[in-house]
């Protein structure tokens, strides 16, 4: 795994994790990586220094001491209050779409197919589609955003 600092076309940097180096780099060119602030798709790598360790001077930084925990408690990370916000919008944000939208399961494409090419009314539809899916949907001019995605309570 691999982190990267991130920066959208607006100048807002952000933060991921990656499988390695061609994995983000196939992300950023198919358009799958949009910014948390302004939801932009034209993502790249900011420059970045590395944080090597040096064995000639002490660190830094203080060595983290665990907090104590409870027996069979399990360690929890640490979020920013903005982050904490941020969650609680994509939770209401998926909520809203969810409750107010058909779940077609796996039909996703095929119902949102027919309402493109106006065979039958639009309504608002979730679902499941594979990737092939997807690239065909957007071949033949069919707007579709994946739902948010929420990170469990323990990420």
């Amino acid at each position: 795994m691999i982190r990267y600092t991130l920066a959208c076309d607006e100048g807002h940097d952000f933060e991921s994790w990656f499988r390695d180096a061609a994995a983000c780099d196939e992300q950023a060119e198919r358009g799958l990586l949009t910014c948390p602030s302004c939801g932009s798709t034209k993502v790249g790598k900011a420059i970045m220094a590395p944080q090597v360790a040096r064995k000639d001077r002490p660190s830094a930084r203080p060595e983290a001491v665990p907090a104590p925990r409870a027996e069979g408690e399990q360690p929890v990370a640490l979020v920013s209050p903005q982050e904490v916000e941020l969650r609680e919008k994509l939770r209401a944000l998926r909520a809203h779409l969810t409750e107010n939208a058909a779940d077609v399961g796996k039909r996703f494409a095929e119902e949102a197919r027919k309402m493109h090419f106006g065979e039958t009314e639009h309504r608002s539809i979730y679902g499941e589609a594979t990737p092939e899916d997807a690239r065909s949907l957007i071949e033949d001019g069919v707007e579709f955003y994946p739902l948010p995605a929420v990170p469990d309570e323990r990420n």
